[in-house]
């Protein structure tokens, strides 16, 4: 991922026109950064990234990590190559997963957390969080032919979440406020959540939006028919990049970065290849447009968690 030369200028042009949409940092404000000066004495950024994150961070047919929440960072490194004049700044990928994150940035073995990360006010105490960079909705995977069409149709059944989600508690709160009475069964992970409901041993899988239509692209085509997206949305959830605490200038140089991103049309547009369009390895589309949640947060940015 070490910046290419053939392409230094189109980068460097990138991020200045960037930041040509806010105002200018000050010339204290890398040397005020303990991150930035990690960054300018290693002369490299070290970008945690997931491999299955789909499609915020993952690996696809190569080594090489994309997705949406990568492309963002790549802009971030960018801004960060011309803040501290390093013309040869090299990304360096670092793979790490949801409990390994946090302790890899406290320890510096990466910079940016680049995966699939929710903001909330609890992991606020140990991380630092970017402006919200997507809004997920919690929603419920259901077969078409089991005559679910609305969340009061779980009455009485048995619904499969994940461990370690807040799926679960959103699930338990929307129960309550409707006086359902709806059982858990928890599952190891995503795939095996997937694996309960087509089987049949649940009646649904309750998780965020974008995480069931990634597991729905996994499946044959005649498969993926089978089933659907309740429109009920339990609760909301913003992701967000992650870096250590009290490093206000990173902050500021990762949220300015993000600010010109959505004020430039850029961040739309990055939104779209991922999105909405065919990705890879198979081509295949999320069909997921962006939510109006996220539309006002480009309008009005903020680090708010849930």
């Amino acid at each position: 991922m070490r910046v290419a030369a053939a392409c230094l200028s189109r980068a460097l042009l990138a991020a200045a026109c960037l930041f040509l949409l806010v105002p200018a940092p000050s010339a204290e404000e890398g040397a005020a950064s303990p991150t930035l000066a990690k960054i300018r004495t290693a002369n490299a950024v070290y970008i945690g990234y997931r491999e299955a994150a789909i499609p915020f961070s993952y690996l696809a047919g190569g080594e090489e990590a994309i997705g949406f929440a990568i492309d963002l960072c790549r802009h971030v490194t960018e801004a960060i190559q011309v803040q501290l004049n390093l013309p040869h700044l090299t990304a360096v990928p670092v793979p790490t997963t949801p409990g390994a994150r946090q302790i890899m940035l406290e320890t510096g073995t990466i910079d940016l957390d680049c995966g699939a990360t929710i903001n909330t006010e609890h992991r606020q105490r140990d991380l630092a969080f970017s402006s919200t960079i997507f809004v997920a909705g919690i929603q419920a995977l259901v077969s078409k032919d089991a005559g679910i069409r609305s969340f009061a149709d779980l009455q009485g059944k048995t619904v499969a979440t994940v461990f370690g989600t807040t799926a679960a508690a959103y699930l338990t709160s929307a129960a309550a406020r409707q006086g359902l009475q709806v059982s858990h069964r928890g599952s190891r992970d995503q795939a095996e959540g997937l694996q309960l409901l087509l089987r049949g041993e649940v009646a649904a899988l309750v998780l965020d939006d974008v995480s069931l239509r990634g597991l729905l692209l996994q499946l044959a085509a005649v498969e993926r028919e089978r089933f659907m997206l309740l429109d009920d949305r339990f609760g909301f959830e913003p992701y967000a990049i992650a870096f250590r605490r009290h490093d206000a200038q990173l902050k500021k140089l990762v949220d300015r970065t993000l600010s010109g991103l959505m004020q430039s049309g850029e961040l739309a547009r990055i939104y779209e290849r991922w999105f909405t369009s065919p990705i890879p390895p198979d081509g295949g589309n999320l069909h997921l447009p962006m939510s109006d949640a996220l539309r006002q947060l480009m309008l009005t940015p903020n680090d708010r968690g849930a």
